[in-house]
């Protein structure tokens, strides 16, 4: 069985959504782990990470998400664990996620150093599995570039169970294969992949918003898959909303109060992802109805138009199991773009 832990810099690089473009191009049998989660979900009256629910769900995995970390929170982690338990800890989660599998992925903190305090960061693992080490970088060039002199500086680039990068989200690819490439090939790390910045990848959905926000469906429970590419907040009346030329875009998510009936007319005859009414405030029958005859999805929720603004603006873009176009794309960035025999051999 090979083990390859994915790791990053920074935080949000794109970690579970790269281990999943790898399980699909891959198709072999497979476990996961996330030693230390972060993304805490309390469900079930147990604790797991988000990142290991979606695998689980996704993929149909055997374990549950509370068996693929070791654990969550440092106030109670830094108890338990010294570099021997964590070690220890660390074999036996293995030992069951990785049994009858062909590959074990083990992703890492939220960033390179993220754990260290508890013995659970990155190259911590990397000293208790007999695995291999991907890094993850990306942003704009001149982060990339930081990021890999980094690496170059403060790691063993020249350790066989380091297998290189993949670098993710380039704006530019064409420019960063003919400028930075080369300098990166003569700092001599491996690139494994460059995969090139993907808008919808960015976008919201719908189904992750709903769990997020504990959302109530009045129309459109069918279509939560839909994503989000834009926000507007109900500020002004609707013939002014109707003037903006970017209300017109029909991947819109429009959250309003649910007497504000022009706008959620407007905001469902111009066309858009999905529609909030804040409150606790159902809007009339025929809205609901016409919503649900334009399969435009209708939410309630009982925060404040403003506080479900500002709280919406603060969420990652994480995919979810019925991201079906997202998955899909990721799978043929992945499939395209990486170089799975150097990766895995």
């Amino acid at each position: 069985m090979k083990k390859l832990i994915v790791a990053s810099v920074h935080e949000n690089a794109g970690k579970t959504s790269i281990i999943v473009g790898l399980c699909k191009v891959l198709n072999r049998k497979f476990g996961y782990l996330k030693p230390f989660g972060y993304r805490i979900l309390y469900r079930k009256k147990r604790l797991w990470d988000y990142d290991a629910a979606l695998m689980t769900n996704l993929f149909g995995l055997d374990e549950s998400p509370s068996d693929m970390s070791i654990g969550f929170q440092h106030s109670k982690m830094s108890f338990m664990l010294d570099e021997v338990t964590a070690r220890e800890r660390l074999q036996e989660i293995m030992q069951q996620a990785g049994k009858d599998r062909d590959v074990l992925f083990l992703e890492a903190g939220k960033d390179l150093v993220y754990g260290a305090s508890v013995n659970l960061d990155a190259l911590s693992l990397l000293q208790y599995a007999d695995a291999g080490l991907m890094m993850l970088v990306g942003g704009d060039e001149y982060t990339i570039m930081d990021e890999i002199a980094f690496i170059r500086k403060h790691m063993d680039i020249r350790d066989p169970r380091f297998k290189g990068v993949i670098i993710n989200k380039i704006s530019n690819p064409d420019d960063f294969r003919d400028i930075h490439l080369p300098q990166i090939q003569k700092m001599g790390i491996r690139v494994l992949g460059s995969l090139p910045y993907c808008q919808e990848l960015s976008f919201l959905s719908l189904n992750y918003l709903v769990e997020q926000i504990f959302a109530k469906t009045l129309a459109g429970e069918d279509d939560l898959d839909r994503e989000v590419g834009g926000l507007y907040v109900e500020t002004v009346c609707s013939s002014d909303v109707m003037k903006d030329p970017l209300f017109k875009d029909k991947n819109k998510l429009v959250i309003t109060s649910g007497n504000s009936a022009d706008v959620i007319v407007a905001a469902l005859e111009s066309g858009s992802a999905g529609i909030i009414v804040a409150d606790n405030i159902i809007p009339a029958d025929n809205l609901i109805a016409m919503a649900q005859e334009r399969h435009i999805p209708l939410l309630l929720v009982s925060s404040s138009v403003h506080a479900l603004a500002k709280q919406v603006e603060g969420f990652d873009p994480l995919l979810t199991p019925r991201d079906k176009n997202k998955i899909a794309l990721l799978t043929d960035l992945v499939k395209t773009h990486v170089d799975i025999g150097a990766l895995m051999g």
